[in-house]
């Protein structure tokens, strides 16, 4: 497992935002990231799959695993039990914050605004999850609102495709962009795995700077 998540995911500059009804879809799906060229997954905990999917992808030495959709101080223990090395939340909630630090676990916690942003800021973070980001105003917020905080990095997920993750690629506020695309859904129910991997090696050419 990756022992500095946050360096992994600038190296690749995407994380599969992931949601598994399955977990015995997880090693197979694990090992389609890695061979398309982008060892990171974000597993959410929108499913009862998602801690066992989560250990079941942390066993794989070459993969970055995070537990993304944590809401509650249990979730993050639950995700550290499960061996998922950062969390992310769609939110910035200070005690989710402070209980993921408090236990040595990198967040990534959503912010919208400038008001969110400084909230992050007060708790000692520097790098947020801009969510959602088309919804709240795509490329044209982020620029707008990261530019007092030049010292602030962004994950900008949420509306984020093949089209459009290029213009926020481009930003030097941004770190990396989180999606799906890349791992949909009916691709993974039919245990179509040569796809996603194929998918995947698409998104890291898309990713790469020409």
């Amino acid at each position: 497992m990756a022992t500095v998540p946050q360096d992994v995911i600038e190296k690749h500059r995407l994380v599969p935002v992931i949601v598994l009804q399955d977990a015995g879809h997880a090693e197979p799906l694990g090992r389609a990231l890695v061979s398309g060229g982008l060892p990171i997954a974000e597993v959410t905990f929108r499913t009862d799959a998602a801690g066992e999917s989560i250990r079941r992808m942390a066993e794989n030495p070459d993969l970055c695993v995070g537990a993304g959709t944590v809401l509650t101080t249990e979730q993050v223990d639950q995700a550290q039990d499960a061996g998922a090395s950062f969390i992310v939340s769609p939110g910035l909630n200070p005690k989710v914050v402070r209980h993921a630090l408090d236990k040595g676990i990198p967040v990534f916690p959503g912010v919208s605004n400038p008001s969110d942003i400084e909230m992050g800021l007060d708790l000692g973070l520097n790098t947020l999850k801009f969510f959602p980001a088309e919804a709240v105003g795509g490329v044209k917020l982020l620029k707008a609102v990261s530019a007092p905080y030049h010292h602030v990095r962004f994950i900008p997920t949420g509306g984020i495709s093949p089209a459009n993750v290029k213009d926020y690629l481009q930003l030097a506020s941004v770190l990396a962009c989180g999606g799906s695309w890349m791992v949909p859904q009916d691709r993974i129910t039919q245990s179509d795995f040569e796809s996603v991997e194929r998918l995947v090696a698409e998104a890291v050419t898309l990713a790469t700077p020409n």
